[in-house]
């Protein structure tokens, strides 16, 4: 069975998403360096202090899931933070083996003003995905419409 070829506005749609997604990231990037955090200090420090559960700590595994990283290299990145005194760690008080993280002082400051800089970028990204999502709702009711 024979389909029909992609819209050209399909592609046109994708191809912006993904030019403002990456333009995101290079000024994030920037935003980083400008406070003295690398790219993977910077999302470290996030995950831990934006932990699903409000505990503004993480363990190694968590980490490793929300980074889609391994725990070998949360671990090593862990281990550079905590020498710059932007991360501590915490044995758990109900499992000796497993580490909480959290953010330092220093840590906490650095993150708040990569945090502060970048809103309007946020914004305007939060402003492209709606854009994006109602464009492709629009897709599909013409698809369902026509189909």
């Amino acid at each position: 069975m024979r389909r029909e070829p992609l819209p050209l506005s399909e592609f046109q749609l994708v191809a912006s998403l993904r030019a403002t997604l990456r333009q995101f990231l290079r000024v994030s990037e920037h935003a980083a360096r400008r406070h003295g955090l690398t790219q993977q200090r910077y999302l470290l420090l996030l995950m831990i202090k934006g932990a699903p559960d409000g505990s503004q700590r993480s363990t190694v595994t968590e980490l490793s899931e929300r980074l889609q990283v391994a725990q070998s290299t949360v671990t090593e990145l862990v281990a550079r933070a905590e020498q710059v005194d932007l991360v501590t760690r915490e044995p758990s008080p109900r499992d000796r083996r497993v580490v909480h993280f959290s953010l330092t002082p220093e840590g906490e400051r650095r993150l708040e003003a990569v945090l502060l800089e970048l809103r309007s970028e946020r914004e305007r990204l939060a402003r492209m995905v709606g854009a994006f999502a109602e464009a492709e709702h629009i897709g599909e009711a013409g698809g369902e419409a026509g189909g």
